[in-house]
């Protein structure tokens, strides 16, 4: 692979240009940030990206979408990628939501809405971790 790529995955525009400046700010150019506003163009975009030999390391979706829940967005990237680490950012999952995820799309972490930057960055990291092994 020739890159490694964060994607965030969000409904709210604003939500992504959060995310991208903050986790640019903390883990700097080792990374590409890539977002999408719906799990249809996220899926499209990874498929993309892996034609191209990046490698997607990392998906940060969130869970209160139009058209797909991010469980099942979730569930659907870890079938047919499921070297991926996938993290939930939501204010709204319920728990069967984040138990079907933690079973069916093997997530990382499900962390809440409004998200602490550094508890992220951490969670990536260790997600990180977690494929070096």
């Amino acid at each position: 692979m020739d890159s490694n790529v964060i994607l965030c995955v969000d409904d709210e525009r604003m939500i992504l240009t959060s995310l991208k400046a903050q986790l640019r700010e903390k883990l700097g150019s080792e990374f590409i940030y890539e977002t999408s506003e719906n799990a249809s163009e996220a899926m499209e975009l990874i498929d993309e990206l892996r034609s191209e030999n990046k490698g997607i390391i990392i998906i940060v979706s969130d869970w209160l979408m139009p058209g797909i829940k991010g469980d099942e967005f979730l569930i659907k990237i870890h079938q047919k990628y499921p070297d991926i680490i996938k993290v939930m950012l939501t204010g709204q999952a319920d728990e069967n939501a984040i138990e079907n995820a933690q079973k069916n799309a093997n997530l990382h972490a499900c962390l809440s809405k409004p998200w602490n930057a550094d508890v992220l960055v951490n969670t990536i990291k260790s997600g990180i971790d977690k494929l070096s092994k």
